[in-house]
């Protein structure tokens, strides 16, 4: 096996020396089949984790609560005294719960673990002589990757070619500072904080770009060496888990109470203090619903991966909670509201105009000559006949360029690898015959672009090995850097008049919603060129030549349009934050239905940076479209927001905008163009860097905890109606409704899957139409506790009525009763779970296909209850020998009752309200 430990001192040598130990071609990268082979001789690219909890201490941990030991001390003190079949049965009903939820967190931990794999670090990998994404699990020593500002370094590598590049390497060496990177070889007992040729895994490249050598993966990185064996990660409770588990406390303390109660009544009647003090703790045990926990774990991993579908992968739990309840959400344009495929229409030089046709990233396209009247005719310009300037311009494009035309091997068609906006130059340049790729120039030194310079620079050797400046960037900013002007083949001085015409025709096409970037040169550079860094810091970007404008246009995409005005129905308000031209971000904002036509122009980071805090907080409400902003411009309008007492989500990709995404409610990564820096600092990340799949992820976010509320609803009501039938029954002097074993065989039967079912509800079709939730609003609201309380009291009326109807106050009646109240108690919960499906919707308009699952665990859970009914060998156990004599036709009807109740108050409520709101949106969920 090759030896890649750190003691191979890498950075003491020549990198053409450590690609010749590494058998690396580093123009071409690995072969498939070579990569392959590495990876299966070094193993994955990742730390070792300690190994997971086994299962049997998993499913001990389901029998750690006190009132369950109580239990089996109880059982096992009846078993003690001779009464085998009901201790034998308690304890089979308490492993067989145990089981259940055993099974229950399992399937949510493992629904989890496959959410978590997809958001799995990937790195740029040079293989079979192309750019790959790939996992980073699956790099290999030898590997060539490529490093760009926010990218996490995937594993340990030497440098090959940096150009201004930066690392903070704070995780490894406690250097707070980001560190200067180069490729020069350094002696070799430097230390680990200054060995500025190498890159470390777990560090983050915070400016520059970069290629490197894989040098060591894994544990054989200088991160694994200190790591050792990582600490299993311990998963912590999110806020809502935490505030059901402090109800869970609160209701276990009055259901206690309650129980005293009722056992002390029986105690005072001189009934068997061993069988009262067993049903009281049955009771107890079956009142708290301790399966909350694995039900509101498994909603939450069925509707993340309900997000997942609609391409919103959430990186941490606790924002599916805030999802439902965000007001604004401040939205990149490019790419997120447009379609993200840029393409040049317009090109305008010192003295002629061109139309480019052509779509999306297929290299076929013309040159058509814009007439000198409006009212003439376009001519198109054959490739050969291109003006001087026109190929110069697109040649800048070209070079001063990181992206890549290439066609898919898999289905043939055209793709572009790197930013749409270079990737839209590039395709121009393709069209007139000038492909980078195919006739490569020595790069001697880079700039890159970066949001406060708003521009890009890349030196590069002509065809006389003369060294040439190509700069892109911003017309407002580039034009202030330029001092002269290219007309035909000729260099002139660029005059205010010329200045003023250029501004012109830059509103002109940004007025027309088209992008304009300003191309320029300069080739009288005095640098060095055979260093890279050296040249790289020789480079100014001032007294350039000025060439021309591009404009080019990413349409909006089509479902964004109906995005945004679920949005509005939803009373969620979308903003526009953009780097743009303030016309071209206006005219996009109106056509989406961001900014009304009303509702004037896009405010500009110049004039934000003209207002204080204070003032743009209480401006922020009415701005609907920011343009030509900062990452810094970002992170105060979150504030500005959040000053406002709103939830904000916001979008970011590039490294900058990690602190504006932080400090959002929901920050919000570009899963396509995002840095890796951004998705750390997110909580949510968009597969598809799609609008509407934030609006989709609002809207699911909303149909969770509707669905966390529709289960903890069912349960507390089920759970009130058993303690009310209990205590009303001692209160009343009637022997016990229900037996321990039958408590705990109800409790089992009911709370289990149909609370899962109520899980995978899919959201309500009104859920957009109604205000988000309060933040802060609690799970259980005061008008729906009401609810929960009338809900349970229905139950156990009808429970006691059946009783009443069988038992007159004889020990004969008393089994047949008890049979009554053990099938009314289950059939009745069972009916009700169809209740709680919605708040304002009855079963019929519901339907059965919505959600199958919940038919199909009310079918078992009833096939369950007849089975220990009717089955002999059961009916000794539950008592329930008098089940050919029970009142069926009652059971029936009274079962049916609360259910019915429930869904004709929908039926009366809807129609008492469209009576006084006609034409009003139906409410919020309670």
């Amino acid at each position: 096996m090759m030896d890649v430990r750190a003691s191979h001192l890498w950075h003491a040598r020549d990198a053409a020396d450590i690609a010749r130990e590494l058998n690396s071609d580093f123009s071409r990268g690995l072969r498939a089949a070579e990569a392959a082979r590495r990876l299966a001789e070094h193993g994955p690219n990742r730390l070792a984790e300690a190994p997971p909890d086994p299962w049997w201490r998993k499913l001990a941990a389901q029998f750690r609560d006190l009132v369950i030991w109580i239990l089996i001390a109880a059982a096992i003190i009846a078993g003690a005294i001779g009464e085998w079949i009901d201790a034998g049965a308690i304890l089979a009903i308490v492993v067989l719960n145990g089981l259940v939820g055993y099974l229950q967190e399992a399937r949510a931990e493992k629904a989890l673990a496959s959410l978590k794999s997809l958001s799995s670090p990937h790195a740029r990998a040079m293989r079979d002589g192309a750019v790959a994404l790939i996992e980073a699990a699956e790099l290999v020593p030898g590997d060539r990757i490529e490093l760009e500002a926010g990218d996490h370094v995937p594993a340990d590598a030497r440098l090959v070619e940096a150009f201004a590049l930066q690392a903070q390497e704070a995780a490894l060496t406690g250097e707070s500072a980001p560190v200067n990177k180069s490729t020069k070889s350094v002696d070799q007992d430097t230390s680990l904080a200054e060995r500025t040729n190498m890159v470390f895994m777990g560090t983050v490249i915070t400016a520059g770009k970069a290629a490197a050598l894989v040098t060591g993966t894994g544990m054989a990185t200088e991160l694994g060496a200190i790591a050792g064996l990582l600490a299993h990660e311990e998963r912590e409770p999110t806020p809502l888990q935490r505030r059901l588990a402090d109800l869970g406390r609160t209701l276990l303390y009055v259901c206690l109470t309650l129980v005293a109660i009722i056992f002390a009544l029986h105690v005072a009647r001189g009934e068997d203090k061993f069988q009262v003090f067993l049903l009281a703790v049955s009771l107890a045990v079956a009142a708290v619903p301790e399966g909350l926990p694995a039900v509101v774990t498994m909603t939450l991993a069925v509707g993340l991966r309900r997000m997942v579908r609609r391409n919103a992968l959430v990186r941490k739990l606790p924002s599916v909670e805030t999802l439902g309840a965000v007001t604004v959400i401040c939205s990149d344009k490019t790419g997120t509201l447009t379609r993200n495929e840029m393409t040049v229409r317009r090109v305008v030089l010192a003295n002629a105009e061109f139309d480019v046709t052509g779509g999306g990233y297929q290299p076929r396209g013309e040159f058509i000559a814009r007439p000198a009247s409006r009212n003439g005719a376009g001519k198109p310009v054959d490739r050969a006949d291109l003006p001087s300037e026109l190929r110069l311009l697109l040649e800048i494009a070209a070079y001063c360029n990181h992206a890549q035309l290439r066609q898919n091997p898999e289905h043939g068609g055209w793709e572009i690898i790197g930013d749409p906006t270079e990737g839209a130059l590039v395709v121009a340049a393709r069209k007139a015959g000038i492909d980078p790729q195919a006739n490569a120039r020595r790069v001697l030194g880079a700039l890159p672009f970066d949001s406060q310079r708003k521009m890009m620079s890349v030196a590069v050797a002509d065809a006389d090995g003369k060294p040439v400046m190509f700069t892109k960037g911003a017309p407002d900013v580039l034009l202030a850097r330029c001092k002269f002007e290219r007309v035909g083949e000729e260099v002139v001085p660029l005059d205010h008049e010329r200045r003023a015409a250029i501004e012109r025709a830059n509103a002109d096409m940004a007025a027309g919603a088209l992008r304009v970037l300003a191309l320029a040169y300069r080739d009288d550079l005095a640098i060095d060129d055979h260093d890279a860094d050296a040249a790289t810091a020789q480079l100014a970007e001032e007294n350039l030549v000025f060439v021309g404008l591009v404009g080019m246009i990413d349409p909006p995409r089509d479902e964004v349009k109906v995005a945004v005005a679920q949005c509005r129905a939803a009373g969620v308000r979308p903003v526009m934050i953009t780097g743009d031209h303030p016309a071209t971000a206006a005219a996009i904002a109106r056509e989406l239905g961001v900014l009304d036509h009303a509702a004037g122009d896009a405010v500009t980071g110049r004039e934000l940076d003209a207002l204080d805090d204070r003032a743009l907080a209480e401006r922020v409400p009415e701005i609907s479209v920011y343009a030509r902003v900062t990452a810094e411009h970002k992170l105060r309008v979150v504030r500005a927001w959040q000053k406002n007492r709103h939830i904000v989500a916001m979008t970011g990709d590039g490294v900058n905008d990690a602190p504006a995404v932080k400090a959002a409610d929901i920050g919000i990564a570009m899963g396509i163009t995002g840095t890796d820096v951004t998705k750390e600092a997110s909580d949510m990340v968009l597969m598809d860097d799609n609008f509407a799949s934030i609006v989709s992820a609002v809207e699911e976010g909303r149909g969770i905890f509707d669905n966390i509320r529709k289960a903890v609803h069912y349960l507390l009501s089920c759970n009130a109606s058993e303690v009310l039938v209990m205590f009303v029954a001692a209160v009343a002097g009637w022997p016990a409704p229900l037996l321990p074993v039958q408590i705990l065989w109800i409790n089992l039967v009911t709370d289990g899957l149909p609370a899962l079912a109520l899980g995978l509800e899919p959201p309500e079709r009104d859920v957009m139409h109604h205000p988000p939730r309060p933040a802060r609003e609690p799970v259980i609201t005061r008008d729906r506790g009401l609810f929960i309380v009338v809900h349970g009291c229905l139950m156990a009326a009808a429970v006691l009525v059946g009783f009443g109807l069988v038992y007159d106050g004889t020990d004969a009646t008393e089994p047949r009763a008890r049979h009554t109240a053990f099938c009314l108690m289950a059939f009745t919960q069972l009916a009700y779970a169809f209740a709680c499906r919605s708040p304002r919707r009855t079963l019929p308009e519901l339907g059965v296909r919505t959600n199958v699952p919940m038919f199909a665990a009310i079918a078992i859970s009833t096939s369950l209850q007849l089975l220990v009914v009717f089955l002999p060998s059961a009916q000794t156990v539950f008592q329930t020998q008098a089940a050919a004599e029970a009142p069926w036709l009652w059971i029936v009807v009274l079962a049916l009752t609360p259910v019915t109740v429930v869904e004709v108050g929908k039926l009366l409520y809807s129609a008492r309200r469209n009576r006084r709101h006609p034409s009003a949106n139906p409410p919020a969920s309670n």
